[in-house]
């Protein structure tokens, strides 16, 4: 059984492997702008969650699953050449919401400092009674 360490160097370079093949090898009108967010495998090495992402809906998200799905032979197979593994892992592909997650909070936070803002005297209508004060 390998180590955490041996198994998050494997799940690494699968990353970086995937992320190359999808840039230069897969030629699938579908996986174009996808980004491979993270690599989960078990300590077994026999199975690799592979969560990706793109810009777009869920209609999008739909479409770059289903062509991976279909390229899943061929990713495996390359994955097993290249990393040099006794036994290639099973690749499963997952939708990571976690980019749209960060870009609601993201806009959440910016509402918040929009509404802490510190109103100027001016748009509290207190410089015209500063003003009626001083005569």
């Amino acid at each position: 059984m390998p180590t955490p360490i041996r198994q998050k160097r494997v799940a690494e370079r699968l990353r970086a492997e995937l992320s190359e093949m999808l840039l230069q090898e897969l030629k699938d009108p579908r996986l174009r702008l996808l980004t491979v967010t993270n690599v989960l495998i078990d300590r077994e090495l026999e199975h690799a969650n592979i969560f990706v992402s793109a810009m777009g809906n869920a209609e999008r998200q739909a479409e770059v699953l289903q062509g991976l799905t279909s390229a899943q032979g061929f990713i495996r197979r390359e994955l097993s050449r290249r990393l040099q593994l006794r036994r290639a892992p099973e690749v499963h592909f997952h939708w990571d919401a976690m980019p749209d997650k960060v870009e609601q909070v993201g806009q959440l936070l910016d509402q918040l400092k929009e509404a802490e803002k510190p109103v100027s005297s001016e748009e509290m209508g207190l410089s015209e009674a500063a003003d009626d004060s001083t005569e």
